[in-house]
């Protein structure tokens, strides 16, 4: 499912194409917690969802440690 966020950070509007379904995105909306719904995406991709950010993105800002 194509995807699109709007970083929080750097106001970038970015579309990544998931394996998530339109259930999993509302469950998450309604309040379920990401890693319940969404455990099969990596770390970075549940934080995509949740904030637009990018992993260049995030390495620019906060370092790739």
């Amino acid at each position: 499912m194509k995807i699109t966020r709007t970083s929080i950070m750097s106001r970038k509007t970015t579309t990544r194409d998931l394996p998530v379904t339109p259930d999993m995105l509302a469950a998450w909306k309604q309040g379920e917690l990401i890693q319940n719904v969404m455990g099969h995406l990596s770390i970075s991709d549940r934080e995509f969802i949740i904030n637009g950010m990018t992993d260049d993105e995030w390495d620019s800002i906060f370092g790739d440690d």
